[in-house]
């Protein structure tokens, strides 16, 4: 009875141990797996915090225009933003106009020494009708004065040469204000975003970074964009400029070769 009940004792305790071991080797696999979950949730949290910045560098260009310009202040920068829109459209008006005024000049001189060797001024005549631009605008003056000596037609080119210099510069006064008010709103916008700045320091009664920052960088943004348009703008301009040097140049030129023409042929 002893011996049996020494065995029984021992396998019970064999049994308590194998159990123990079992549940132990069950908790850490549980700690494990618990430690393995953690350690993916950290993960994940960090890949979300690390795309949250990365989503927000992608901005595109119209969201950080549009973001700069609600900072700015909407009663300083939206006489900035008038001024690009009129002067950008009297640019593309100039721009579309001059280029419909470039004329081939030596090929209507061409034709109109052919037809006037003739002696058929109609036919030059209506070759200059059927012509675009100023300079077979102002040939036809010229030959519609025909009739009333070489003197007359040279005076009536001059004159009407002025006429059609004029017209090349229309608008040109309308773009040079928009580019001197744009900066113009800018710096004032800046000066009175300074103003108020000053006066949230006397309110906070400290002179901190915070203070002085944030009301400094709405104020410069009305500058930048003011200096931005100007510069839009002028380039435009001077572009314009070159432009109706060139068809001035090609109206002086042909003038002359013009009436090198009516005195060969006049008779």
């Amino acid at each position: 009875m002893s011996i049996v009940g020494l065995l029984t004792f021992a396998n019970f305790n064999g049994v308590m141990a194998q159990d123990a071991t079992t549940t132990e080797a069950t908790e850490q696999v549980a700690a494990t797996a618990d430690s393995a979950a953690q350690a993916e949730a950290v993960a994940e949290t960090a890949a979300e915090e690390t795309a949250a910045p990365a989503e927000e560098t992608t901005k595109s260009f119209h969201q950080v225009l549009k973001e700069k310009y609600i900072q700015g202040g909407a009663g300083w920068m939206t006489p900035v933003l008038l001024c690009l829109i009129f002067g950008m459209a009297l640019v593309i008006e100039r721009i579309l106009y001059l280029n419909m005024a470039t004329t081939n000049v030596k090929k209507l001189l061409n034709g109109i020494e052919d037809n006037v060797k003739n002696g058929n001024y109609e036919g030059a005549k209506e070759l200059c009708r059927d012509t675009k631009g100023p300079v077979a605008s102002i040939f036809y003056q010229g030959l519609d004065r025909m009739d009333q000596g070489l003197e007359n037609v040279e005076k009536a080119v001059t004159s009407y040469g002025g006429v059609q210099m004029a017209r090349l510069e229309n608008n040109l006064t309308w773009i040079g204000l928009f580019i001197a008010l744009a900066p113009s709103f800018g710096f004032l916008g800046t000066v009175v975003g300074m103003v108020q700045a000053f006066d949230d320091i006397e309110v906070a009664g400290d002179i901190s970074p915070t203070v002085v920052a944030g009301g400094m960088k709405v104020a410069l943004l009305t500058t930048i964009f003011g200096l931005i348009v100007a510069i839009i703008l002028q380039i435009f301009y001077n572009y314009i400029l070159t432009k109706i040097e060139s068809l001035v140049d090609q109206m002086e030129d042909g003038s002359i070769s013009f009436m090198d023409i009516l005195v060969k042929y006049h008779k």
